[in-house]
């Protein structure tokens, strides 16, 4: 799997060649095709690994007994912190939006079902209860919550960017770190009353 995982950031699925997966994990072609019977299987496979580990990241904070301001910061920096230890995984993200955006994307409905739409319930029952208890201003989820996946997910998908406009390392912990820290800031100034009660130290 970890194999499938580069080949599939660095070629997209229709560059990717199984014949180079099987080369890099070191096993036959023909045991791979045991166990996936095409690419597009093994492809299939890969996307539930990237979404299913989210899932189970952030699945502790936002099923947690914590009030609203901090699960939501919780949520935030677990789904942070996921991506920063998994740096391939949104390219794979980025590759199946513009083939999705082609028309040719049989996996999508199926991790929106499964994956997609649970979360955004979940976050939006925080959202909802925040509002309930005023610590959160008025805000559709419908909006908000994917400007806040953007704002968590910018740094890594625009790292090539970053590295040339900062000319640091974007993956520097010293730089993740900071980065980590002015995401969950954002967010609490954009969502929260008395936002001047800054994140930085909440939800860590």
């Amino acid at each position: 799997m970890q194999a499938a995982v580069r080949e599939f950031a660095r070629e997209g699925i229709a560059g990717a060649r199984t014949d180079a997966i099987a080369r890099a994990a070191r096993v036959n072609k023909a045991l791979l095709y045991y166990y996936f019977k095409d690419k597009e299987t093994l492809y299939g496979a890969v996307l539930d690994q990237v979404f299913g580990g989210l899932t189970a990241s952030i699945e502790e904070a936002l099923s947690s007994d914590l009030p609203p301001r901090e699960k939501l910061l919780a949520y935030a920096g677990a789904h942070f912190d996921y991506i920063a230890s998994h740096p391939l995984y949104p390219r794979i993200v980025q590759g199946e939006m513009m083939r999705a955006a082609r028309g040719g994307a049989p996996h999508l409905e199926r991790i929106v079902k499964q994956y997609f739409r649970p979360l955004f319930g979940k976050i939006s029952t925080v959202l909802r209860d925040g509002q309930a208890a005023g610590q959160f201003r008025a805000v559709d989820p419908m909006h908000f919550i994917p400007s806040m996946i953007a704002v968590i997910v910018f740094h890594f998908t625009n790292a090539p960017v970053l590295r040339m406009v900062s000319g640091l390392d974007p993956y520097l912990p010293e730089f993740v770190a900071a980065r980590r820290a002015a995401v969950l800031d954002f967010i609490s100034a954009a969502l929260f009353h008395n936002a001047a009660k800054t994140s930085q130290g909440e939800g860590e």
